[in-house]
């Protein structure tokens, strides 16, 4: 008969409290997001206040402040009805539109459209072409089949209407794919060699591998024709639509600066985007003063308050010591690269950092994720610096780093400039010779990843 009795058991168990999570927290975010992260949590804790601002005057602020100084920014004014009690919403309104129409480039949708506008063409034409204008997609290539956008009645409508677009600026946008646009581009175009539409119909596969001698075979042409053709093929633009791309470029604030000062490199912390805390000390008084005691309730919350802004000042002091031990330790294990350059990184595993600082592998790569280091060679991202060797046995395998060897692959093919278009194989060949032993398709997967095209389409 089975019966159950009392069992003590002795184990140990980590249980994360919510501090020790912010910290973990606070640990991985950029200067951006911390910045955001601390006024966030100044807004929540009462005890917690800011001693100094180091940044510049915000623009609410600014705002603010010519607000107090009475100041009217449209008293020079034309309108003669302008007044400071008009429709504070319409004005906002109007305030947002003229900022957007400032500020947001022109799509590739709207050129089009402005084009579209200026053509003497029925109602019906516009419409069904500004459908197929918003199909388009980023590279000027149709979305979905133009036979889907209208109905039966109009399908006939669609060939003339395309027509009409292609021959918009820029040409060869309203077209399937980037094949179909340099068809487009070829028909339009004044300089395009004889039979070069053929050349893109009909052969186009051997084109994309560089057959160039096939093709001269296959279409009874002299291999000059040819290459005089392919010349003029690679002075067109595949992905038209891309020179009106609306993405706005990413700014990064780097948390570290390493330079180089008298024979020595120093560290910096960028710490003028970070305001010093401090705690309030309204608070501490409160807790302080004998006479008046405080209700439970009170005194309860002021404690727990205290102990948060303290344990959140605390985090993040520990956050930016730790940031500057593994900058340290990879200025030790890298400082070929600070000295000399990209190309003479050397492979560094997250473990070799931690043995080092005598932290976890993953404190190493929660500090080193999407944190930005300004050397004298560019801004880089932290975890840029951790690179497994050639061989992939890290960094007790070959001296060489995957990324320095990119490096080196970027710097032979641009040292052999228009005048010998070097292959994958020869330039495997070059490494050879410089004591790199790489086979010919991992030469041809990093001068992919460097956005490096083939020796072909150089």
């Amino acid at each position: 008969m089975q019966y159950q009795k009392p069992v003590m058991v002795q184990e140990q168990k980590l249980k994360m409290n919510p501090q020790l999570y912010q910290s973990i927290q606070l640990m991985a975010l950029p200067i951006q997001e911390l910045r955001f992260k601390i006024q966030e949590e100044i807004e929540k804790n009462p005890a917690l206040e800011v001693v100094e601002e180091k940044t510049d005057l915000s623009l609410e602020d600014s705002e603010q402040r010519a607000e107090g100084d009475g100041d009217d920014y449209f008293e020079n004014t034309s309108d003669p009805g302008y007044s400071r009690a008009l429709d504070q919403e319409a004005s906002d309104s109007k305030q947002k539109f003229i900022e957007g129409a400032l500020s947001r480039p022109e799509s590739l949708q709207d050129h089009l459209l402005w084009q579209l506008r200026l053509q003497p063409v029925p109602k019906s034409w516009f419409e069904i072409g500004s459908l197929l204008i918003r199909n388009l997609n980023e590279d000027g290539f149709h979305r979905e089949p133009p036979e889907r956008l209208v109905d039966a009645a109009s399908v006939r409508l669609l060939p003339d209407i395309i027509k009409m677009i292609r021959g918009f600026e820029p040409v060869g946008a309203c077209t399937a794919d980037y094949r179909d646009s340099l068809i487009v581009q070829a028909m339009m175009s004044l300089d395009a060699p004889p039979r070069t539409i053929e050349l893109l119909r009909d052969h186009f596969d051997l084109l994309e591998k560089g057959k160039t001698a096939e093709i001269a075979r296959k279409m009874r042409l002299k291999d000059d024709d040819v290459q005089a053709m392919v010349r003029y093929i690679k002075t067109l633009n595949p992905f038209p639509g891309r020179q009106y791309s609306t993405e706005s470029p990413t700014y990064v604030i780097p948390d570290l600066m390493i330079k180089l000062k008298e024979g020595e490199f120093v560290i910096i912390l960028n710490d003028e985007e970070i305001p010093v805390l401090g705690v309030s000390p309204f608070y501490t008084d409160i807790l302080k003063e004998k006479e008046k005691q405080p209700q439970k309730e009170l005194k309860n919350f002021v404690k727990s308050s205290l102990k948060d802004a303290r344990w959140f000042i605390r985090s993040i002091t520990q956050r930016n010591e730790t940031l500057l031990k593994i900058a340290k330790a990879i200025v030790e294990f890298q400082r070929d690269f600070f000295l000399r350059g990209p190309k003479y990184l050397v492979p560094l595993t997250l473990k070799d950092i931690a043995n080092e600082v005598s932290v976890h592998e993953t404190t190493v790569s929660r500090i080193a994720n999407a944190k930005y280091v300004q050397t004298e060679w560019g801004i880089f991202e932290l975890k840029y610096f951790f690179s497994n060797s050639i061989s992939g046995a890290g960094s007790t395998g070959s001296r060489f780093s995957k990324e320095g060897v990119k490096q080196i692959i970027k710097e032979i093919i641009e040292a052999s400039g228009s005048v010998k278009h070097l292959s994958d194989q020869k330039i495997a060949d070059l490494l050879k010779g410089k004591g790199i032993s790489l086979a010919r398709r991992t030469v041809a997967k990093y001068r992919k990843e460097l956005d490096i095209l083939s020796s072909y389409s150089r």
